[in-house]
């Protein structure tokens, strides 16, 4: 167990990341950002492809991302507006098959029965949604910095940990958020009564990585000095990802399986991400168990 608290810059890159993930954490955000990757688009060209939203939903989310400096709004004349990526929200791109790549492999796989055959098989899941969940899922006030706390000190008490995540909060305070990593296949009590991050929290590592380098303006390929595992240059390109792709159970501590070598690195198309309908919610469980969805 570590005998001191994290050192400045941890908290610094720490602070950067949770700050991310809250400026992406709100839903359909995910969706138009990746809409937005191939070319600027008009107001009624993001809507028909985002066609679950409403007017009323779209709108708001378009300025709060304009707000935060990843969507840029240009009015060529008052009756000619686009929407399009800025350089930081281009730059985000690249970062995202690091958390589809997680959810795909991590979360649970809910099934659909075949009408056909009536087995049960895996229920498409578009890539955008593997993000979305992979996001809410470590977005919550104190799930990052937990997950982060375990990652540097190993095995810790709930003592340990509520000083170093929660130092100005009463003891009793760190056991809901600490709850809310367990249930969600974050982090694990061990044998001696201690907790410490299960398969799936250390898998966590390229997401953490990506984020941080981004929010750093770092090259995704830098090594991050507390999950290391840097991108390969194909882990880094943005895409293309087969919104299809088979979710066959698979214990959490294996690796989705890399991308084809002769795969092209071009960025995401419309049929990437709209290639079948989105699934309901909330999603059914799977008996392959894994982090909730």
């Amino acid at each position: 167990m570590a005998a001191t608290g994290p050192s400045r810059t941890t908290l610094n890159d720490l602070s950067r990341v949770t700050e991310s993930l809250q400026m992406l954490a709100p839903s359909w955000s995910v969706w138009v950002l990746m809409t937005l990757s191939s070319q600027p688009l008009r107001y009624t060209e993001v809507k028909a492809k985002l066609v679950l939203l409403a007017d009323g939903q779209l709108h708001p989310k378009l300025g709060k991302l304009v707000d935060a400096g990843l969507v840029e709004r240009t009015e060529h004349t008052p009756r000619h507006v686009t929407y399009g990526l800025t350089r930081r929200g281009a730059d985000l791109i690249p970062v995202l098959p690091a958390l589809a790549t997680w959810g795909d492999t991590h979360l649970e796989k809910p099934l659909v029965r075949n009408k056909t055959t009536g087995e049960l098989q895996p229920q498409p899941i578009p890539v955008a949604q593997h993000i979305e969940d992979t996001i809410a899922l470590i977005s919550p006030r104190h799930s990052t910095p937990l997950v982060w706390a375990l990652k540097t000190r190993g095995p810790a008490s709930a003592k340990a940990l509520a000083a170093e995540v929660m130092p100005h909060y009463s003891l009793s305070r760190v056991y809901p958020p600490l709850r809310r990593v367990i249930d969600d296949g974050l982090a694990e009590v061990t044998p001696d009564g201690e907790f410490q991050l299960s398969a799936s929290g250390r898998a966590l590592a390229p997401v953490y990585q990506a984020l941080s380098a981004w929010a750093a303006g770092r090259p995704l390929t830098d090594v991050h000095p507390l999950w290391g595992q840097a991108l390969t240059p194909a882990q880094a390109r943005p895409g293309p990802w087969l919104t299809t792709q088979s979710r066959q159970p698979t214990p959490p501590a294996v690796a989705a399986p890399a991308l084809p070598a002769k795969t092209p690195a071009t960025p995401w198309q419309a049929s990437d991400l709209f290639s079948h309908q989105i699934p309901a919610r909330p999603l059914a469980i799977s008996p392959a168990g894994g982090p909730r969805r």
